[in-house]
Formats: structure tokens, C-alpha cells, sequence
């Protein structure tokens, strides 16, 4: 279960970035929204595959 709702907050964190980028395409914002989803999708993927380091 917890893994469902982690994969459900990470779907509607991109649908928000996704919506940023949308309305406000900049480069260097867009850039910044790369980078924050690889670190998020890092720790999500930490978080599924059970490590805990």
C-alpha cells in the first residue's frame, strides 16, 4: 500500500512540474525541474527497492 501511494505522490508531483513548465518555459527553469525529478525519482526508486542507507 505504501508503495502505491508513494508511486501516486510521484505522478502528481510530475503532473504539477509538468503544469510549471507549461505555463512558464524558461530554460533555466525547466533545468531545475530535471534536476528535481532525477533526486526524486532517485529517492523513490531507493524507497521501492527497500534500501534504507
Amino acid at each position: 500500500m505504501n508503495n502505491i501511494l508513494a508511486l501516486v505522490a510521484f505522478a502528481i508531483f510530475l503532473g504539477f512540474l509538468g503544469i510549471l513548465v507549461l505555463h512558464v518555459p524558461r530554460v533555466d527553469l525547466i533545468g531545475v525541474i530535471v534536476v528535481t525529478i532525477v533526486l526524486a525519482g532517485w529517492d523513490l526508486y531507493q524507497n521501492l527497492k527497500g534500501n534504507r542507507g
